[in-house]
């Protein structure tokens, strides 16, 4: 996930109002900021680092011209380095584009642009773009019609602003599956990702659909693919600044809770890689996993998911713990190590260490992060920047990616349908929160909360109670329901929340009985099944129902959203700021 911006100003540089507003966007990338100025000849300014550090080294805002585009980067294709920054040009210069999405043929473009003689600077996918439209307009066209028919050659998903010294007062916009849109000032016109980064400019607005242009010099055009006109309506958007840099969500926790379903539609994109991965590992005789935190409990998910549907044996150990395990590791062991940020201390040591017994893998959300680096083989989540400190789209991309694993190594088709169904199921829970947040109500001046689940619901179980202790405050813990009478019963009073996680499938039936054990000791029970489970509905104190078809194997990444709910809400009910919990921060550990 980009975040881009163009606009025409009527008045005034574009350069500090393009700042102004990829500052806004800051959230969608914090690689490589950039930004490019037609006056009438294409100025550039870009490298990589977070906004701040790159506008103290090269003073962004110094630009000439009215005209310009601007681009902050989450690095997919390429390091995150000053050459794979954007806006990128073509041969001579004179067109520059920047781009939000994933260009799935870019090697194929690209090889065939540079048989006919173009130069290459960057090893990013966007490159083809501007180099495309250079060899459409050198064969006669104008910048619309160039970039209108390299875009016919695009697979994938864009967004995507382009100007030209040969037009410079002219900016093409289009989008596919990534988001645009258009904004009117009083005589100056934008392009952007999102809303926030031009609301200080502009309240009116524009929606891009997929396969659109928005072609803009002294108003804006929106036509279709063949050239037609379309009539676009024109939105008012009532937002404050403020609210807007979170989209309209009160947080950005819950903001990143509504993009898990988008968050698993990307990750699930790199299935043809994992293919690729799986075939160079090999076969192999063992699994381990090695993380911490919230990724520890993905990988809890993994174990479940390598013994039962392929019999591997797994391991699940904590990165600060691998040391005492390092020796049982052999040649057929496939250690895998997961980390949000790819820059864990614990994590990299135990890939340093695991690199000579083992083979290892990395699933990481950062390209380019030192695990990237350390690990034998790579794959990665397209979960997109985690503002919120509360890991909430990087876990369930964490686990889609482990699923895709499971599936490749086993050939496991029916998986993959599976899982290509997950997001609409996710929408389908997201659109009906208003009952979680009712519950959050009656629930929020509790002192302790219990999480019980047994087989791929134990994980769900555990992270459930990771979310609720993390950003309520309240002591919250995590049981494999089968282990309450050994010890945990002990801590049961009248008025107790415990949540049962309760899919249908074969670990149904005993759960149930562990929630008798707990009612029968006064608990009060939140029971989440599938909808048409009346023995649940009828046992507990409350219900969240769950579609039915989601079975106890695919439950670890729907059955997490509506607890991820209840713990931000709970959160809001306490008066407490689920974005910044106290004693944690969104940071990483670097070696």
């Amino acid at each position: 996930m980009c975040g881009i911006v163009a606009c025409i100003l009527k008045d005034g540089r574009a350069a500090p109002v393009l700042l102004d507003c990829v500052r806004r966007l800051e959230y969608r990338g914090y690689d490589s900021v950039g930004i490019a100025t037609a006056d009438p000849s294409i100025k550039i300014k870009k490298d990589s680092g977070k906004i701040d550090e790159v506008d103290e080294r090269l003073d962004l805002a110094d630009l000439p011209g009215e005209v310009g585009i601007a681009h902050v980067r989450w690095a997919t294709h390429g390091l995150p380095t000053s050459e794979n920054a954007h806006p990128h040009t073509d041969c001579t210069g004179e067109i520059a584009a920047v781009h939000n999405g994933i260009i799935e043929n870019y090697l194929e473009l690209r090889e065939e642009l540079e048989a006919e003689g173009h130069r290459f600077r960057s090893e990013t996918d966007t490159e083809v773009i501007p180099h495309l439209i250079e060899k459409y307009m050198d064969e006669g066209m104008d910048l619309e019609a160039a970039t209108a028919t390299a875009i016919k050659r695009l697979r994938g998903a864009y967004a995507i602003a382009v100007i030209s010294s040969r037009e410079p007062g002219r900016i093409i916009g289009a989008r596919k599956e990534s988001p645009l849109i258009a904004g009117l000032g009083d005589g100056e016109y934008f392009l952007a990702s999102d809303v926030p980064a031009i609301l200080n400019h502009t309240d009116r607005v524009i929606y891009l659909d997929d396969g659109e242009m928005a072609v803009i010099d002294t108003e804006i055009r929106v036509r279709d693919m063949e050239g037609n006109i379309i009539r676009k309506e024109v939105h008012v958007i009532d937002w404050s600044p403020e609210m807007a840099e979170k989209a309209g969500y009160d947080h950005f926790m819950l903001k990143e809770i509504h993009e898990e379903p988008g968050a698993v539609r990307d990750t699930l994109m790199e299935m043809d890689d994992v293919r690729r991965i799986v075939s160079e590992i090999g076969e192999v005789k063992r699994v381990c996993f090695v993380a911490c935190g919230t990724s520890y409990h993905a990988s809890f998910v993994g174990k479940y998911l390598f013994e039962s549907l392929l019999g591997i044996p797994t391991d699940v150990i904590l990165a600060s713990e691998f040391n005492y395990s390092v020796r049982t590791l052999t040649e057929d062991t496939l250690a895998v190590f997961i980390s949000q940020s790819g820059e864990t201390a614990d994590t990299l040591n135990a890939i340093r260490a695991a690199n000579s017994r083992a083979r290892t893998l990395a699933i990481v959300n950062v390209l380019g992060s030192s695990a990237t680096r350390e690990a034998q083989h790579v794959l990665y989540t397209r979960a997109g920047p985690e503002i919120g400190v509360a890991a909430t789209k990087t876990y369930v991309s964490q686990l889609t990616v482990i699923y895709m694993l499971v599936a490749a190594m086993g050939g496991l088709d029916d998986l993959v349908e599976k899982l290509e169904g997950v997001p609409d199921i996710m929408e389908e829970i997201l659109r009906d929160e208003d009952g979680i947040r009712e519950m959050a109500r009656a629930y929020s001046e509790a002192e302790d909360f219990f999480f019980i689940g047994r087989g791929f619901s134990y994980p769900t179980a555990l992270e459930g109670a990771l979310k609720l202790k993390e950003i309520t405050y309240i002591h919250g813990e995590g049981y494999a329901a089968g282990e309450l009478k050994h010890g945990p019963l002990a801590l049961i009073d009248d008025g107790v929340p415990v949540v049962a996680v309760a899919p249908p499938g074969p670990c149904h039936d005993k759960t149930l009985s562990n929630v008798e054990e707990v009612k029968a000791r006064g608990a009060r029970v939140i029971g989440v099944g599938s909808r048409d489970d009346a023995s649940l509905r009828n046992e507990v104190d409350d219900f969240i129902g769950m579609d039915p078809g989601v079975d106890e194997v695919i439950s670890p990444l729907v059955y997490i959203v509506p607890l991820q709910l209840l713990s931000y809400y709970v959160s809001v009910e306490r008066g407490i700021d689920p974005d910044k919990p106290k004693n944690l921060a969104k940071c990483v550990t670097v070696v």
